[in-house]
């Protein structure tokens, strides 16, 4: 049995590009488990709570329950459920689950298998990460879930090789030059000699879910506002009136549910609201609008802080912004 493909395969629901990833987290959650304690269940009394921790962070915007994954993952053929009357799954109604004393774990042909090759979990994982998660929230969901995995190659047979897309290298280089090697929300633009250190190339329309590896899908983003930028704080929206001349017409978004009270939170977040993007050189193409708004509607979380602008501009972004009308 491949379980890797098992993992590449989970039915999720789809529409639109929408993200769905309440089956792969439950999946990497119960892989944490699983090299903690190989033969333990998972009562849904007892992981409620930690599961809908992971919905809220790491799932869209909207508010989802964890009943739903823990019953209907069974259907993978990855997951069972029992109850403390040996029956299987009661149902994805939360209080069913809860009364019928539902425990779920690994089935019994992927422990084994995972206890044959302990580096199947990684490789699990991986395929699990690559297919629903950007690469700057791999490292943090895999201590979110307690998972630690040992990285290896994927298996690359000619049948799966055929169906991967690969990712083209040339997207880093191509939006960092497009941004004139600047963060597109705050301007920083460091370097070390030559190198540019702290720069990243954000997909703004996850990789995972069909985004493109074109300069008009990417910013070029410092790697504070890049892993912001992936878990929903920030995010760009259209000018609400007509840009001035040399202004970016895209503005940052800060969402109402990012909390910070120091001065460097201030500073470096809350005060971007509302200020102008700094946008790619002359000639080159802006984020599409139609990235933009998978963007606001799958990642970005809850509703925008009113603008900055009025309160002040941002000194970085106002000195180095370039047209991108």
């Amino acid at each position: 049995m491949d379980w890797l493909e098992r993992a590449a395969e989970l039915r999720q629901w789809t529409r639109s590009g929408a993200r769905a990833p309440h089956k792969p987290l439950l999946f990497l959650y119960a892989l944490g488990r699983f090299q903690r304690d190989a033969e333990g269940e998972l009562r849904y009394s007892a992981v409620e709570e930690d599961l809908k921790g992971l919905l809220a962070e790491y799932g869209p915007s909207n508010r989802t329950t964890p009943s739903y994954p823990f019953h209907h993952l069974v259907a993978d053929g990855v997951w069972e459920v029992r109850t403390d009357r040996g029956t299987d799954s009661p149902g994805s109604g939360v209080r069913e689950l809860r009364e019928a004393g539902a425990a779920g774990r690994l089935v019994p042909e992927l422990r084994s298998a995972l206890r044959r090759d302990p580096s199947l979990v990684g490789r699990i994982a991986r395929v699990l990460l690559d297919r629903n998660f950007p690469p700057s929230l791999h490292g943090d969901l895999c201590e979110a879930v307690g998972l630690e995995p040992e990285w290896e190659p994927l298996r690359d047979d000619g049948r799966r090789s055929e169906a991967r897309r690969h990712r083209d290298r040339r997207m880093r280089e191509m939006v960092l030059t497009a941004y004139e090697y600047r963060c597109a929300f705050c301007g920083y633009d460091g370097r070390i000699g030559s190198s540019p250190v702290g720069l990243e190339a954000a997909h703004v329309r996850w990789w995972a879910f069909g985004g493109p590896d074109d300069v008009d899908n990417g910013l070029c983003l410092c790697s504070l506002h890049h892993k912001l930028f992936d878990k929903g704080v920030l995010g760009i929206a259209d000018a609400p009136r007509s840009p001035s001349p040399g202004e970016c017409s895209l503005r940052v978004m800060v969402s109402q549910r990012f909390v910070g009270h120091s001065a460097a939170a201030r500073e470096h977040v809350i005060a971007l609201a509302g200020r102008p993007l700094v946008g790619p050189q002359p000639g080159l193409p802006t984020v599409a609008s139609a990235h933009r708004a998978w963007h606001t509607d799958q990642v970005f979380h809850g509703d925008p802080r009113p603008g900055a602008a009025a309160r002040g501009c941002n000194p970085l972004a106002d000195s180095a912004v370039e047209s991108c009308t």
